[in-house]
């Protein structure tokens, strides 16, 4: 499995709170545009998933 990101759920108007919550760091923000997951670093813990409150981060199957 993977992680996936829905950007256009993604309001890029504040601090992504699963890049506080990511145990490996793989989630990545630059300024406040939507964020990217880095699948190397990825353990699809699925903390980014509960966490966001826009339901963004999803399992891709």
């Amino acid at each position: 499995m993977a992680i996936s990101i829905n950007e256009k759920r993604c309001p890029q108007n504040h601090p992504c709170p699963a890049v506080r919550v990511c145990p490996t760091q793989a989630i990545i923000q630059s300024g406040f545009k939507a964020p990217t997951v880095d699948q190397n670093k990825c353990v699809d813990c699925g903390k980014c998933i509960r966490y966001c409150p826009m339901g963004v981060f999803s399992f891709a199957s």
